[in-house]
Protein backbone atom coordinates (compact mmCIF):
# COMPACT_ATOMS: atom_id res chain seq x y z
CA UNK A 1 0.00 0.00 0.00
CA UNK A 2 3.05 2.29 0.75
CA UNK A 3 4.00 2.31 -3.09
CA UNK A 4 0.41 3.35 -4.37
CA UNK A 5 1.12 6.43 -1.81
CA UNK A 6 4.02 6.98 -3.23
CA UNK A 7 3.05 6.48 -6.88
CA UNK A 8 0.36 8.36 -6.25
CA UNK A 9 2.23 11.42 -4.92
CA UNK A 10 4.41 11.48 -7.78
CA UNK A 11 1.65 11.55 -10.67
CA UNK A 12 0.20 14.37 -8.32
CA UNK A 13 3.09 15.86 -8.24
CA UNK A 14 4.19 15.92 -12.00
CA UNK A 15 0.47 16.88 -13.04
CA UNK A 16 0.81 20.66 -12.53
CA UNK A 17 4.82 20.79 -12.52
CA UNK A 18 4.66 23.63 -14.87
CA UNK A 19 2.87 25.96 -12.95
CA UNK A 20 5.30 28.08 -10.55
CA UNK A 21 4.43 31.26 -9.01
CA UNK A 22 6.86 32.70 -11.23
CA UNK A 23 4.23 31.64 -14.41
CA UNK A 24 1.33 32.21 -12.22
CA UNK A 25 2.20 36.00 -11.50
CA UNK A 26 3.64 35.97 -15.32
CA UNK A 27 -0.25 35.01 -16.63
CA UNK A 28 -1.40 37.83 -14.10
CA UNK A 29 0.57 40.19 -15.35
CA UNK A 30 -0.68 39.33 -18.41
CA UNK A 31 -4.56 39.81 -17.87
CA UNK A 32 -3.70 43.00 -16.06
CA UNK A 33 -1.59 44.44 -18.82
CA UNK A 34 -4.77 43.55 -21.69
CA UNK A 35 -7.49 44.60 -18.94
CA UNK A 36 -5.37 48.23 -18.90
CA UNK A 37 -5.66 48.09 -22.88
CA UNK A 38 -9.35 47.71 -22.29
CA UNK A 39 -9.57 50.30 -20.08
CA UNK A 40 -7.51 53.10 -21.80
CA UNK A 41 -9.59 52.04 -25.26
CA UNK A 42 -12.65 52.55 -23.58
CA UNK A 43 -12.08 55.24 -21.56
CA UNK A 44 -9.48 57.41 -23.53
CA UNK A 45 -9.46 56.31 -27.06
CA UNK A 46 -12.99 55.95 -27.95
CA UNK A 47 -14.70 58.81 -26.67
CA UNK A 48 -11.48 61.41 -27.69
CA UNK A 49 -12.61 59.71 -31.25
CA UNK A 50 -9.54 57.88 -32.17
CA UNK A 51 -11.37 54.53 -32.95
CA UNK A 52 -14.50 54.36 -34.28
CA UNK A 53 -17.50 52.07 -31.47
CA UNK A 54 -17.73 49.48 -34.42
CA UNK A 55 -14.02 49.15 -34.50
CA UNK A 56 -13.12 49.01 -30.69
CA UNK A 57 -16.11 46.62 -30.21
CA UNK A 58 -14.32 44.15 -32.24
CA UNK A 59 -11.24 44.75 -30.26
CA UNK A 60 -12.67 43.95 -27.22
CA UNK A 61 -13.69 40.98 -28.55
CA UNK A 62 -10.80 39.83 -29.50
CA UNK A 63 -8.92 40.70 -26.16
CA UNK A 64 -11.41 38.74 -24.02
CA UNK A 65 -11.06 36.28 -26.06
CA UNK A 66 -7.50 36.27 -25.35
CA UNK A 67 -7.90 36.74 -21.49
CA UNK A 68 -10.22 33.71 -21.57
CA UNK A 69 -7.87 31.80 -23.37
CA UNK A 70 -4.97 32.58 -20.42
CA UNK A 71 -7.74 31.83 -17.86
CA UNK A 72 -8.43 28.43 -18.90
CA UNK A 73 -5.26 27.43 -20.12
CA UNK A 74 -3.54 28.52 -16.88
CA UNK A 75 -5.96 28.36 -14.23
CA UNK A 76 -7.83 25.80 -15.28
CA UNK A 77 -4.82 23.68 -15.95
CA UNK A 78 -5.97 22.45 -19.52
CA UNK A 79 -2.74 23.74 -20.74
CA UNK A 80 -1.48 20.73 -19.31
CA UNK A 81 -3.92 18.30 -20.21
CA UNK A 82 -3.49 15.67 -22.78
CA UNK A 83 -4.06 16.93 -26.51
CA UNK A 84 -7.35 14.82 -26.87
CA UNK A 85 -8.93 16.55 -24.09
CA UNK A 86 -7.80 19.66 -25.48
CA UNK A 87 -8.88 19.29 -29.01
CA UNK A 88 -12.50 17.87 -28.00
CA UNK A 89 -13.50 20.87 -25.66
CA UNK A 90 -11.75 23.61 -28.23
CA UNK A 91 -13.89 21.80 -30.69
CA UNK A 92 -16.65 21.88 -28.94
CA UNK A 93 -16.59 25.40 -27.85
CA UNK A 94 -15.81 26.50 -31.81
CA UNK A 95 -19.22 24.45 -32.73
CA UNK A 96 -21.34 26.07 -29.73
CA UNK A 97 -20.02 29.72 -30.48
CA UNK A 98 -20.90 28.71 -34.43
CA UNK A 99 -24.47 27.80 -33.67
CA UNK A 100 -25.29 30.96 -31.33
CA UNK A 101 -24.10 33.29 -34.15
CA UNK A 102 -26.14 31.12 -36.33
CA UNK A 103 -29.06 31.44 -34.42
CA UNK A 104 -28.50 35.13 -33.93
CA UNK A 105 -28.59 35.91 -37.91
CA UNK A 106 -31.34 33.86 -38.54
CA UNK A 107 -33.04 34.95 -35.55
CA UNK A 108 -32.46 38.42 -37.20
CA UNK A 109 -33.55 37.10 -40.53
CA UNK A 110 -36.60 36.32 -39.38
CA UNK A 111 -37.26 39.58 -37.15
CA UNK A 112 -36.28 41.77 -40.15
CA UNK A 113 -38.49 40.05 -43.32
CA UNK A 114 -41.20 37.46 -42.28
CA UNK A 115 -42.82 39.38 -39.38
CA UNK A 116 -43.13 43.05 -40.97
CA UNK A 117 -46.29 44.32 -41.53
Amino acid sequence: MSEHNIHTEEHAHGEHEGMTKKKIWSVFGILLLITVIEFIIALWVIPNGYMTQHVGNYIYIGLTLLKAFYIVAYFMHLKFEKLGLQLALTVSFIFIIYFIVLMLVEGSYIHDHVFQV
